[in-house]
């Protein structure tokens, strides 16, 4: 699948920031940098613990030593969560969570992604952060028409140049370091950002429902799917199964509309 193209601008003239992505068009590109920073340590036996905790006399606490030391195996864990994963009991699971740092994402991107309301972000601000070489995003399908990846590189260049400008203006007005708070309205959705985000196993689950479908937009998808990829490494258990809806439905629920083939449709 085709990756965005991220760029950096700068007046007058753009700066490369890494090899040719696209090797038939020359062009500088990198792809979107999803790393996963940390998780809940042992995270199986943290949902299985509180799982059992509302179906068991005992405290989950006391529980626990046995989880830790292997006499309840991974593969009992397992089997239990699933269960009760399958009959639509998945609070449990929102005591585990995942936190990632994506980068050279458009903002495009991070305003779908802020969207999935229950997680925790913390974004590079525009408004501190001097964009004067402003990395940008091209979509891939501009990127691949010559002349309108070229009308758009020129326009991030006039959008780089007018920043400087303006801000350079602000700055000798008296504007100080706040001028870039102003400036920064020029910015176009394209430009590129860096973003933390902690998300639980929950809500995880709901994300990659609808971002790893083919009707997501081609950025966030990739994105998506590369998080998901660090989730199922963890913890397989839970997330081996996780994906676009119609992976765990085994059918289509978007309607002949919006489907794209790949499992069929309810009614057929």
């Amino acid at each position: 699948m085709p990756l965005p193209v991220a760029w950096r601008t700068a007046a007058p003239k753009s700066k490369v920031i890494n090899i040719s992505f696209y090797q038939e068009s020359h062009m500088p590109a990198v792809e979107p940098r999803v790393e996963l920073l940390a998780h809940t340590p042992e995270p199986l036996s943290l949902i299985y613990a509180a799982f059992r905790q509302c179906y068991h006399s005992g405290a989950a606490a006391d529980m626990w030593p046995r989880l830790l030391s292997g006499e309840i195996s991974r593969e009992k864990q397992a089997e239990f969560v699933a269960s009760v994963l399958a009959s639509g009991h998945a609070s449990p699971a929102e005591h585990v969570s995942f936190t990632f740092a994506l980068s050279g994402v458009s903002r495009a991107l991070t305003h779908q992604l802020v969207r999935h309301r229950i997680a925790s972000y913390s974004q590079q601000s525009q408004r501190y952060v001097d964009a004067s070489a402003m990395e940008y995003v091209m979509p891939p399908a501009i990127a691949r028409l010559p002349e309108a990846r070229e009308r758009f590189a020129r326009f991030m260049e006039e959008v780089g140049a007018a920043y400087s400008d303006l801000k350079e203006m602000l700055e000798a007005a008296g504007r100080g370091a706040s001028a870039k708070e102003d400036a920064r309205f020029v910015l176009p959705q394209a430009a590129a950002s860096n973003i933390v985000v902690t998300m639980n196993c929950r809500a995880l689950i709901n994300f990659f429902e609808h971002r790893c479908c083919t009707r997501a937009q081609w950025e966030i998808r990739a994105v998506a799917n590369r998080m998901l990829e660090h989730c199922r490494a963890v913890l397989p258990e839970l997330f081996r199964h996780a994906g676009a809806k119609c992976e765990g439905l085994g059918y289509c629920p978007e309607g002949p509309k919006f489907t794209c083939g790949r499992y069929p449709l309810p009614e057929e």
